[in-house]
């Protein structure tokens, strides 16, 4: 396959050797996405314990909101690519703001009704809108400045996206979670009235944090309409062959990026979406003490964003990658096989070393690819259909292992693995 030089246009961006050169404001703005859909995604660590209990749902029934959200980014991909290269990438954001908020506003009805397919249906618009603005703002923060440090860029604005994981589970401690729970028996023997009392309040508690996160996502969407963004225009030459939707993925270290990034999605969502009950389980903690370490975990995670940052300035994005990997295959041993509160701290540990996985593997994906750069992101934006599917396997496992939450970390010791192979192997570029 042959690809020679092409021009890369950033409007009004002269050659720059610093992280983001003059267009620091609207690399501000692209931060502040990231935080944006990292709240919505961490909030789904809340949900899946809270609306289990809520609608009276098994543990393989609660992933599926894992599934409603991420099944959308396999959905919308594709379409979101074609709305950048139609509409440009300011538009896109935009369109991805206001969907984004449509799913959060739906909240209200399916919480008054306590229908479970509701929930569903507004986590899956939620999805949808995420698709665009990550298909958006992922690629635009890569070529936001010189191509040298777009993985320390990536890193950067991703780290916001870690501060969303600590803040997440602080807001969903607060204002979703009751700390209230009652056995089986007890629901058994609780008149009609009160339990319908009781669920219903349950599903309630969620209306408020999504109507302020709803009504934030419009209010950036008036200020993105307003603001001058850079254009970023991508120009072929003559000589250059550009592969179509699938022939892309003769770049073989990009085929091996969709497939990283699809286990690696995974795994995230896994190690948080069971986070609380493996806390609850694992180290005997209560409801509200378990979201309160959830929320040490995306500290970790955020902290380790930042020092991944730090050490990509002297370590390769590969090494660090693949060093990473190593560690998270050992934690998740301890998170299968420890007691205690070492099970905490293997899953604290799990977000640290987690934290710079998806930019980098993203990043790494694009290396090379010049003007497929749109598809190439279209397609990794598509594995993250992998926090639709490893989740629900894994809340098959635990309910096939009566219930047994560390157990189901099997998963994602198995997706580190395929990861450590990116890291060292699948990334290399062959043109």
């Amino acid at each position: 396959m042959q690809t020679t030089n092409q021009v890369t246009h950033l409007s009004e961006v002269p050659k720059q050797t610093s992280l983001v050169g003059k267009h620091l404001f609207p690399f501000i703005l692209i931060t502040f996405l990231f935080f944006l859909w990292g709240m919505a995604h961490n909030l789904d660590s809340i949900l899946i314990p809270h609306l289990k209990k809520a609608c009276e749902l098994n543990n393989r029934q609660s992933t599926l909101i894992d599934t409603a959200v991420f099944f959308a980014y396999f959905i919308m991909a594709i379409p979101a690519g074609m709305i950048i290269k139609r509409f440009g990438y300011k538009n896109s954001i935009i369109t991805g703001l206001l969907v984004f908020a449509i799913g959060a506003f739906l909240f209200v009805p399916a919480a008054n009704t306590r229908m479970y397919e509701l929930f569903l249906f507004a986590l899956f618009v939620i999805g949808c809108g995420l698709t665009i603005l990550e298909t958006s703002a992922n690629p635009y923060a890569a070529i936001l400045g010189p191509p040298e440090s777009s993985s320390k860029r990536l890193n950067l604005a991703a780290s916001f996206n870690g501060l969303a994981a600590m803040v997440a589970p602080i807001v969903g401690s607060l204002f979703i979670l009751s700390g209230t729970n009652y056995t089986p028996d007890e629901m058994a023997a609780m008149p009609e009235a009160t339990k319908s009392a009781y669920l219903l309040g349950e599903a309630a508690s969620v209306k408020m944090p999504y109507i302020v996160l709803g009504s934030v996502l419009i209010l950036v969407a008036v200020v993105v309409y307003f603001m001058k963004l850079p254009k970023m225009k991508i120009e072929p030459t003559e000589t250059e062959v550009k592969p179509g939707f699938f022939s892309v993925l003769k770049f073989s270290h990009l085929s091996w990026a969709v497939v990283a990034q699809f286990f690696y999605v995974g795994a995230q969502v896994c190690v948080t979406s069971f986070f609380i009950r493996a806390a609850q389980q694992g180290a005997g903690l209560d409801e509200k003490t378990a979201a309160y370490y959830l929320g040490v975990y995306g500290f970790l995670f955020m902290a380790g964003r930042f020092v991944g940052t730090f050490l990509l300035k002297f370590i390769k994005d590969y090494v660090l990658l693949s060093t990473y990997c190593l560690l998270s295959i050992l934690l998740s041993l301890v998170a299968i096989y420890g007691e205690g509160i070492h099970v905490i701290y293997a899953l604290g540990g799990l977000g640290f070393f987690m934290s710079i996985m998806f930019p980098t593997i993203f990043s790494l994906g694009l290396v090379g690819l010049k003007s497929n750069t749109e598809t190439g992101s279209s397609w990794l934006v598509m594995s993250i259909v992998g926090g639709a599917i490893l989740p629900y396997a894994m809340g098959t496992l635990i309910d096939i292992k009566h219930d047994d939450i560390q157990a189901g970390y099997i998963i994602p010791l198995v997706c580190f693995l395929v990861i450590l192979y990116f890291g060292v192997f699948g990334h290399k570029v062959k043109i």
